[in-house]
């Protein structure tokens, strides 16, 4: 069934991957990018499918209804049947120095997005979240779709009031919403301020690479296809008000991810400077992804050993979009394109 989906944050990491593989994935549907441009949305992540007769991008901000409604407006007669919002501030370390805007985004973006989303009578509304929200585990155990909410960050606690407000959109209005809730993603176009790509760079430079505490922060690592992939099996068969954790079975502690970037590159272990742990820094993270598996048949295709190499490779062979994002030259791409 031909759709047209409007993508919030498509110009970011996760965003833009999920768009490459619609347009790759599902060539028949339309799809309306809406995103700020903040620093960590860059056009250049869209380069192969900007010439693609159904994708349109909107500059534009959540928070702000009336951009919000000229994405929906660039749909013409034929309207919006999905909304899949990525939308939001989602790096910690930034929101423990300033939490204002994770709430102005995250939370408010939200609201602005649903109430315009419910008056055009969107046949789907996929929220992108986070397993933060659930807050921090022990040694065993793993998070499951009834997990409490426990955020123990300014981000995540602005994604958990995200997450409850689209759930209350669905028990107050019937709205057809649908909540992902994923493990920390990995692979192609991540903004170098993320634990992965930030090693890579600074190894291949021969710069320290700098660990939090003692690195035994346990994280479950899943490759960005297979959360696009699992994204895509929600949008499609998912149960509206359900949630589905989204996971990649592969835990591994910070430091273990570090050294297999250095044995990697070839590099030595002397690179890596421990630093002071950040404030409220969370232990482990760990997900039950046994619901969207048996329910919707969805299951990761990748395992860290074959996406980790794939990964460095993609930053190795993409020299010069690195040194434009780390540059902020990036910026000049969308100027150059749509005009300042």
């Amino acid at each position: 069934m031909k759709r047209t989906v409007l993508v919030t944050g498509g110009a970011g990491f996760i965003g833009s991957n999920f768009i490459r593989m619609l347009v790759e994935d599902r060539p028949d549907w339309t799809v309306i990018n809406l995103d700020a441009l903040t620093y960590a949305g860059n056009l250049e992540n869209l380069t192969e499918v900007e010439g693609h007769p159904g994708y349109r991008f909107v500059q534009g901000d959540i928070t702000v209804p009336a951009e919000v409604e000229a994405a929906f407006d660039a749909a013409g007669s034929s309207g919006v049947s999905d909304v899949v919002h990525f939308a939001a501030e989602s790096h910690v370390d930034r929101s423990i120095a300033g939490g204002l805007p994770f709430v102005n985004a995250n939370v408010v973006g939200t609201q602005v997005l649903l109430d315009a989303s419910r008056a055009r009578r969107v046949q789907r509304f996929v929220h992108v979240s986070t397993d933060e929200v659930y807050g921090s585990l022990g040694a065993t155990g793993f998070f499951t779709e009834d997990t409490p909410l426990a955020p123990n960050s300014p981000y995540s606690a602005s994604k958990a009031g995200s997450d409850m407000l689209v759930r209350a959109a669905h028990h107050t209005h019937g709205f057809p919403a649908l909540i992902t809730r994923c493990s920390n993603n990995y692979g192609p176009f991540q903004f170098p301020e993320k634990l992965i790509p930030l090693m890579i760079a600074n190894a291949r430079e021969g710069k320290s690479l700098p660990v939090y505490g003692d690195g035994m922060q346990i994280r479950d690592w899943l490759y960005v296809r297979d959360h696009c992939e699992a994204i895509l099996a929600v949008q499609e068969r998912g149960v509206v008000g359900e949630v589905y954790n989204i996971g990649g079975h592969n835990e591994y502690p910070n430091i273990e991810i570090v050294r297999r970037i250095l044995a990697a590159l070839g590099k030595g272990e002397d690179l890596i400077t421990y630093v002071k742990d950040r404030p409220g820094h969370d232990r482990r993270y760990a997900i039950d992804a046994a619901k969207i598996e048996r329910e919707l048949g969805w299951r990761p295709r990748f395992t860290f050993e074959e996406a980790l190499p794939l990964t460095i490779e993609w930053y190795r062979a993409n020299d010069p979009w690195l040194a434009r994002v780390r540059s902020g030259s990036y910026r000049d791409y969308y100027s150059g394109q749509y005009g300042s």
